[in-house]
């Protein structure tokens, strides 16, 4: 949900500067947790501007084996250190979670991708305007990235879904819902309100909440124990969230819960990679096929986007909240994958680092430079 984040900063105060000081790993150097000095040098690069207290929690996969790496940066030194069950919000990641649900009732028969959501809900949606689950899932509903009745003021901006309740979900889709207007239905238009009205569905498919779905059919299947939307389960092990360095609230997505509600770990985010890599589960197989051109160099499944680098298939998605900056991508045929998590505000400085420094340290794995 980057985009959407970037609406935040004209109105966002308080970033602290940083200090320009040089800033060197500390004694327990990166080879000892199997980084080598190219992925350390680029890492290095990457983050020794970033502000005190920025943390980043790697999961680098090399043919099906994974290595885990965190920094701290602190006093202007930057520690090597173990952080991979550590947990941070992940953001629109979730998304990624959130199809692999739809994928996993369509495998059980309880719905077809081209079913059409208002035959699963109770609600009569304005001039009776027709969204299929697939839809929601690849984002070309036509609906926009955000609900209209989301107030999206300056009060309210450390944590701008939280009031956003079914209530309101509600009122906007019998009274206020159009779709095509910012998009055209069956275009490509990234929607937070998409993907939550994606997970709210299937709650209500499956007379369920998001967060035992998500239990029942992800997390414990595969051992991702500090995966969750109930931040109480985790609470001890989760890293606060910055702004320039000032701790800012965490973010509760309410009612859209599946587009951005999941904290995780490297730990955890590695696990759901290695799945990935199993030819055999066929449920995060059907996330994975092209649903949708974006453009001559994208596609994106059920979730994931779809990247070609050199002759290699590249899954991936990022994501951002007010104190995080998160980012995966996904090899499955050579089985490399590159997790960062960080508590680097998506809202201020910091957050493109992020997004660079995954894609860096991918380089590193093989062969995926641009040609």
């Amino acid at each position: 949900m980057n985009k959407f984040l970037l609406l935040f900063l004209l109105i966002f105060v308080g970033a602290r500067g940083v200090a320009q000081d040089e800033i060197a790993f500390n004694a327990q150097t990166p080879n000892e947790f199997g980084i080598t000095s190219v992925q350390a040098d680029s890492i290095y690069d990457k983050v020794k501007k970033l502000p005190d207290e920025s943390q980043l929690s790697f999961a680098l996969i090399k043919n099906g084996k994974v290595h885990f790496y965190g920094i701290r940066r602190k006093n202007d030194s930057i520690f090597s250190i173990e952080n991979h069950q550590s947990v941070f919000e992940i953001g629109s990641i979730s998304k990624v979670f959130t199809s692999t649900l739809l994928a996993a009732f369509v495998g059980d028969g309880k719905v077809k991708l081209k079913d059409n959501i208002n035959d699963y809900l109770d609600i009569p949606f304005k001039e009776d305007q027709k969204i299929s689950f697939q839809n929601l899932s690849n984002h070309t509903s036509g609906l926009p990235r955000l609900p209209t009745n989301l107030e999206l003021d300056f009060i309210h901006r450390n944590n701008p879904y939280a009031r956003y309740d079914e209530a309101r979900l509600h009122l906007y889709l019998k009274d206020t819902m159009a779709l095509g207007v910012d998009t055209k239905i069956g275009e490509f238009g990234y929607s937070n309100l998409g993907a939550g009205l994606l997970g709210y569905t299937l709650e209500k498919l499956s007379n369920s909440d998001y967060q035992s779905l998500l239990k029942e059919r992800i997390t414990s299947k595969f051992g991702m124990n500090r995966t969750t939307t109930d931040r109480s389960e985790i609470s001890s092990f989760l890293v606060p969230g910055r702004n320039g360095g000032t701790i800012v609230p965490n973010w509760d997505l309410a009612i859209l819960v599946g587009a951005g509600g999941i904290v995780s770990t490297t730990e955890d985010l590695s696990k759901f990679a290695l799945a990935q890599y199993d030819k055999a589960n066929k449920e995060m197989a059907l996330t994975r096929l092209k649903t949708k051109e974006v453009n001559e160099r994208t596609g994106i499944g059920l979730g994931w986007f779809i990247y070609k680098a050199n002759k290699n298939t590249l899954y991936t998605h990022d994501g951002g909240t007010g104190g995080y900056t998160s980012s995966m991508i996904i090899d499955c045929k050579n089985k490399n994958g590159v997790v960062v998590l960080s508590n680097i505000s998506a809202l201020g400085r910091g957050t493109d680092k992020v997004n660079a420094v995954s894609k860096s340290l991918l380089l590193t794995l093989g062969d995926y430079k641009e040609k």
